[in-house]
């Protein structure tokens, strides 16, 4: 089995804008899924809690994910 990276993170919204947050990741994973190494990247959130947005990405190395945001 390969190692791989792993990132899990948590943004938190302002105030009513939860949607607009995940709309701009979504757009956004449009150009990173496309970048050396991504393997997985998903923009989640919970109708439940207003305020928060995830973004789990799985990446083949830590230096893919790192050149990918250069």
């Amino acid at each position: 089995m390969e190692n791989k990276y792993l990132l899990h993170s948590k943004l938190t919204a302002k105030p009513g804008q939860q949607k607009e947050l995940a709309d701009i990741l979504i757009q956004a994973s449009q150009v990173v899924s496309t970048a050396k190494g991504c393997q997985l990247y998903v923009v989640s959130y919970n109708k439940e809690d207003e305020a928060s947005v995830y973004v789990t990405e799985i990446w083949d190395s830590k230096i893919d994910h790192d050149d990918s945001l250069k």
